[in-house]
């Protein structure tokens, strides 16, 4: 049953259709997995397998063009060209090297060159049944290639238990090899195309069906080895998981008990420093270690709080009843003393009797925080105000300022831990990031809440509003009211200004200090202006300011890393490409201790580091030693510049003088001497010795012995009396 009116029969067309579809499917997958190399032998199999149907099914025939010699040869061809392609296949496509010399040379030896004298033969005859004859070599073959194909498969399973596989493999690759062994028998017996399309196909489809099988159970393989390289990589991470957190609390725990430790050396330090100031007075040195001691114990205070907070292990006592508006009476009187002691007005709105049920401890770091914040960021000259109203069930506790103001985008990472606000304008307000955290979570154990603004009015700066839940008493109820006397931690600098410089003295060297810590700033002008000229500063866009203003440019520049506006290392990037700054040595004052910060220093150009905390004679020795240093090598400098004068001086005295009849020069000329080793001709006149010319101009002896060998040669002499004879004539 034909087609379409054409030679080809319907089983040929039906095995067209699917291998249509198999090969578009084909490069469909191609694309998805360019990197898969049999996916391609597929293609370039299945196109084969259409050309040879195709034309074996279409030809010969008279209805279309070309001769009956032509269509033949067509037809022939094409069923020539899937055997040659088919070894190759094989071997590539299942790694079967033994099937190498068919792949490359038996194909064209027993196929090509076999088809080429059977077109030639039907040609000369024009009998294709006699051309047929040559089909013999090809069969011939073909049993060669079983026997090549058994050996390569049971050779590349020879160290495998697998045999089914093996066998499966053997089979059907035998099984698709025989229509192509049998395609001259049955071209010859002329058994018909159908049947003929049937048995080659069938066979080839056979093979294929043999590959998809292959990568359907490698992509098995994989995924599962995906899978179990899942479960395990899950396993590790979990297991990591576990120990990085068993690490992390332990070091958690290590970091809450070393804090716990610190506080009693800080409460007796604290303690016995009162005793001693109420029992001795006070002065400028003992109030900065006081604030200081009050500092590092607030900072030490809330690193050990909100540890505790974030791990829950603090158990607030939120059942008392306080008065707010009595405890916020009570701080005010010391909030009103810092802030006239910064020019800022402070304005206090509260309404009385309005109570909460809090704990104290936690309602007084509240107040303190904010109000704190509110004084610290404020400028002078300008207002605090603290308001507490009520409002139906609850009361709004509110601190606005005129401060720097708080950026919308940042007013939720302000109460995360240890996150701070680089401020442009720098307040000079140092702290770890952890107040309004722990306000935060203070607030959230009440059922509260807090809030950031900008002020009501529309002027800058901050508005921080709490709200929280209010408590009616009863008459019977006891009311927890504020202490006497509140301790909050210092909240304004002692030195607020500029340090006072030292008057210049000419014998005294400079020193440039850049500190953003003004009471550090102020203990190390105080401490080095008894040996230094020392000019201060407190970030490095100030530091420029000064240098650029100062008659006298400082010897040594010590220098902060860290600072606000301009820190250490962009300050001395700058310099160091200044001329009049450039030569000036920096050594940088850092308590970070990472190896990469001192390296990325030392690379841009600082002297040297020391390390916070430091005595202040370990850093006047170092400044010393470093001065002394650029003394010594100015000197030498110096020195080495008159001496090399000195020589050129003589030298040139000598040539003029140095040839009796006043030819000197002349013969220098004559002989072709360069400058150098007419100044060693020079000295040589003079009664030089070798090693006195070489420490004359700063050359070795072994220098200055190859410039004398130079002159001899020039000369034409063989010593030095000789040379000088030469010269003086």
């Amino acid at each position: 049953m034909l087609v379409f009116g054409t030679q080809m029969h319907i089983v040929t067309f039906i095995f067209v259709s699917i291998e249509i579809v198999i090969f578009f499917y084909l490069l469909i997958y191609r694309l998805a997995r360019p990197d898969d190399k049999v996916v391609s032998l597929n293609i370039f199999l299945i196109f084969l397998l259409l050309v040879y149907n195709v034309t074996g099914g279409l030809l010969p025939d008279p209805k279309l063009p070309g001769s009956y010699f032509l269509q033949e040869v067509i037809a022939y061809g094409t069923g020539f060209i899937t055997p040659c392609y088919f070894p190759y296949y094989v071997y590539k496509a299942f790694s079967l090297d033994r099937l190498k010399f068919h792949s490359n040379k038996g194909v064209v030896i027993f196929l090509i060159l076999p088809y080429i004298i059977f077109v030639l033969t039907f040609q000369q005859t024009g009998s294709i049944s006699k051309s047929q004859n040559i089909l013999v070599v090809p069969v011939i073959y073909a049993a060669w290639v079983i026997v090549s194909l058994y050996n390569a498969i049971h050779y590349k399973y020879r160290h495998y238990d697998k045999t089914k596989q093996k066998n499966q493999e053997l089979l059907i690759l035998l099984f698709s090899l025989t229509p192509w062994i049998g395609l001259p028998i049955i071209t010859y017996f002329a058994i018909g195309q159908w049947a003929e399309a049937l048995i080659t196909n069938l066979g080839f489809l056979l093979l294929f069906c043999l590959q998809v099988l292959r990568s359907i159970s490698e992509i098995k393989e994989t995924h599962q080895r995906l899978l179990n390289w899942n479960y395990n990589l899950q396993d590790e991470v979990e297991k990591r998981t576990a120990e990085l957190a068993r690490l992390h609390k332990q070091r958690i725990n290590t970091f809450v008990n070393l804090i716990h430790e610190t506080k009693t050396p800080l409460t007796l330090l604290k303690n016995y420093l009162d005793l001693y100031l109420e029992g001795h007075g006070t002065n400028q040195e003992l109030e900065v270690i006081k604030d200081s001691v009050d500092k590092l114990t607030t900072d030490v205070t809330n690193l050990f709080d909100i540890e505790r907070l974030t791990k829950g292990s603090i158990n607030y006592q939120h059942s008392q009843v306080l008065d707010f508006s009595s405890f916020l009476k009570s701080s005010y009187p010391l909030f009103e003393k810092y802030c006239l002691q910064r020019k800022i007005h402070c304005e206090l709105d509260i309404e009385d009797d309005l109570f909460v049920k809090a704990d104290s401890y936690s309602i007084t770091r509240i107040i303190n925080n904010i109000v704190v914040n509110a004084i610290k960021f404020t400028q002078m000259e300008g207002w605090v105000k603290i308001a507490l109203k009520s409002n139906l069930d609850n009361i709004i506790f509110s601190v606005t300022d005129t401060g720097i103001g708080i950026a919308p985008a940042l007013r939720e990472k302000i109460f995360e831990p240890y996150y701070q606000i680089n401020h442009h304008k720098t307040t000079n307000q140092q702290g770890m990031g952890l107040g309004l955290p722990i306000v935060k979570k203070l607030i959230d154990a009440l059922d509260g809440s807090i809030e950031v603004k900008n002020p009501p009015d529309g002027s800058h700066g901050t508005r921080f509003v709490i709200t929280l839940r209010k408590y009616l008493k009863n008459t019977e109820e006891k009311v927890m009211l504020a202490p006497e006397r509140i301790e909050i931690a210092p909240i304004v600098k002692l030195f607020e200004n500029s340090i006072q410089e030292s008057t210049v003295d000419t014998c005294k060297k400079t020193i440039l200090v850049i500190e953003d810590n003004r009471e550090m700033l102020h203990f190390l002008a105080k401490r080095l202006s008894i040996n230094f000229n020392v000019f201060g500063a407190i970030n490095g866009v100030e530091a420029l300011g000064k240098l650029n203003r100062m008659s006298l440019l400082p010897d040594i520049i010590l220098s902060d890393v860290m600072m606000e506006q301009m820190d250490g290392f962009d300050f001395l990037k700058i310099i160091s490409d200044r001329q009049p700054f450039s030569h000036i040595p920096i050594i940088f004052l850092t308590a970070k201790t990472i190896q990469a910060e001192r390296l990325k220093g030392l690379k841009l150009g600082a002297i040297d580091y020391i390390y916070k905390p430091y005595s202040i004679e370990q850093l006047r020795h170092k400044i010393d030693s470093i001065l002394n240093n650029i003394v010594k090598q100015r000197k030498a400098t110096l020195n080495a510049s008159i001496r090399h004068l000195k020589t050129i001086n003589q030298s040139g005295e000598m040539i003029k003088t140095g040839s009796s009849d006043g030819n000197f020069e002349e013969n220098c000329r004559r002989f072709q001497f360069t400058n150098r080793e007419k100044t060693i001709a020079g000295l040589l006149l003079k009664g030089r010795t070798y090693k006195e010319i070489a420490n004359e101009l700063y050359i070795s002896d072994k220098t200055v012995n190859k410039h004398v060998q130079n002159l001899f040669e020039k000369a034409s002499v063989t010593n030095k009396v000789k040379l000088l004879n030469e010269l003086n004539n």
